[in-house]
């Protein structure tokens, strides 16, 4: 067991507690819960508490990174591969970082800086066994769990495995490629999951079809006034909710 990734039985946030828990972590390390009660999403948007049927996850990274810009597109995947390996499943990434099963959302991300000024936080939320109720009363059409599509999940013991693989695979022996090359090495993987591509999206300024991934994370986009790099803002994505 990975003694740097550390339980909380509740917090308000894994995010914030670990800006403020700096000092106990090394080069890397995480902190998680099931039970999270002032979590964020991005944009600013919150993100609703199931205690107990989620798992809340922040992953704090102290190595100097040769391009954080990507670290959202990098913790997809490290996220996408430890559900492959626990559940079997293949999920999609809505660019930049939410995961996709059978088009409903089932991973939500956020990455921050720390306030020591170098540090870097990636903090994750997956959807376990909340029941369809839950995405009903909050609004969430497009939201689902792993056990809503079907997933067998053991809550007494994944939030714990899926913790400790993402630590030890998705991010610290991943770190020795991504710190030095950035995301370019995992370009492939990333496309070959990204739903984003070959359909027409809409983002902040603009409207046209995903064409590509470049090397610096930003989708491609064809859009109606020529080629657009998009890196930041809302991309919505036509025909994908629902999918099987």
């Amino acid at each position: 067991m990975n003694e740097s990734v550390l339980y909380l039985p509740e917090v308000d946030s894994t995010n914030a507690w670990a800006k403020s828990h700096l000092d106990r972590f090394g080069p890397i390390g995480a902190v998680y819960t099931t039970h999270q009660t002032a979590g964020r999403g991005r944009l600013g948007r919150q993100w609703t508490d199931a205690p107990g049927r989620g798992l809340y996850y922040t992953v704090v990274l102290k190595t100097p990174l040769a391009q954080p810009s990507t670290l959202p597109l990098f913790s997809s995947l490290a996220v996408a591969d430890a559900l492959e390996e626990r559940y079997g499943v293949q999920c999609q990434i809505k660019w930049p970082n939410d995961l996709l099963l059978n088009g409903k959302k089932v991973v939500g991300i956020l990455c921050e800086g720390a306030p020591d000024g170098h540090s870097v936080l990636s903090g994750i939320g997956i959807n376990l066994a909340q029941e369809q109720g839950y995405f009903d009363a909050a609004n969430l059409p497009h939201g689902t769990s792993l056990a809503l599509q079907g997933v067998q999940v053991n809550l007494a013991e994944d939030p714990e495995w899926l913790a400790q693989y993402m630590t030890d695979f998705g991010f610290d022996r991943a770190l020795y490629t991504y710190e030095v090359e950035g995301f370019a090495p995992y370009r492939a993987r990333y496309k070959a999951r990204c739903v984003n591509l070959g359909r027409r999206v809409t983002y902040d300024g603009g409207a046209g079809v995903a064409r590509d991934v470049d090397e610096e994370g930003r989708l491609i986009v064809d859009g109606e006034n020529g080629e657009v790099h998009v890196f930041t803002g809302e991309v919505s994505v036509q025909g994908i909710y629902g999918a099987v």
